[in-house]
């Protein structure tokens, strides 16, 4: 996620000598992937998505090579090839989930001046993301019942760490200075918050429906959870909520 902060007034135009243009050199075009390549890089991708839905349905001890191979048309040995074993394999969907809610949460504009407002978007876009991709909470509730071995071996893991924890710390220093947020709130204690509350109850849907007696599941109920996240973030937080 960006923050974009109000611009700042432009100084005036000062006058500049004229410069003598050079012709550029030309650059040789880049080139471009052949088509071995595009069909290795198409067949890896392949493999992922597949591994990606196998996975999230059948777990990891239940989401063998040759399901993958299968769901993906291609070849057992495909998948050796590119990433080592079922275990590799794994950790590169764990990298590559991470990585997609990253970029979807890069995507996003917040304008540091705006604090509460921008806090909101940031609950809204977990919230939402969480109750739009069920894979994802699928495939980490899969890793925490391996108590997180296979993504402790990721390279990446650190690059693909949120940075909502670093913009929320971001917006609480802008409402500090504004004095609408209290003094003393970690960022990180604010994103666990967001993150739990959120998680919670998309993991947790099928049987809170089944215990509560009502669909969680529907627009409805899912907007009227959102909004309650918001109000309990706000109010923890803000001065005078």
């Amino acid at each position: 996620m960006t923050a974009k902060p109000v611009s700042d007034v432009k100084p005036a135009r000062t006058t500049k000598p004229a410069r003598v243009r050079t012709p550029a050199p030309r650059l040789a075009p880049a080139k471009r992937p052949g088509v071995r390549e595009r069909a290795a890089q198409t067949t890896r991708d392949n493999i992922l998505r597949a591994a990606t839905k196998v996975f999230a349905r059948y777990g990891y001890d239940g989401g063998s090579v040759e399901k993958i191979s299968r769901s993906a048309k291609s070849f057992d040995r495909m998948i050796y090839y590119y990433f080592g074993s079922k275990e590799g394999l794994f950790i590169e969907v764990l990298e590559d989930m991470y990585r997609r809610m990253n970029d979807a949460e890069l995507e996003l504009t917040l304008d540091i001046e705006q604090p509460v407002e921008s806090l909101k978007e940031v609950i809204n876009f977990v919230v939402t993301y969480y109750s739009k991709n069920p894979e994802f909470i699928t495939l980490l509730n899969t890793e925490n019942l391996h108590r997180g071995k296979h993504i402790s071996k990721s390279a990446r893991a650190r690059e693909y760490s949120s940075p909502a924890i670093a913009i929320i710390r971001q917006l609480l220093e802008s409402g500090i200075s504004k004095r609408v947020f209290r003094d003393g709130i970690s960022a990180r204690n604010v994103y666990l918050l967001i993150a739990a509350t959120g998680y919670f109850y998309i993991s947790n849907r099928h049987t809170l429906s089944a215990f509560l007696g009502e669909d969680l599941q529907t627009p409805e109920a899912l907007a009227q959870w959102q909004a309650f996240i918001v109000s309990t973030v706000l109010r923890t937080v803000m001065i005078n909520p």
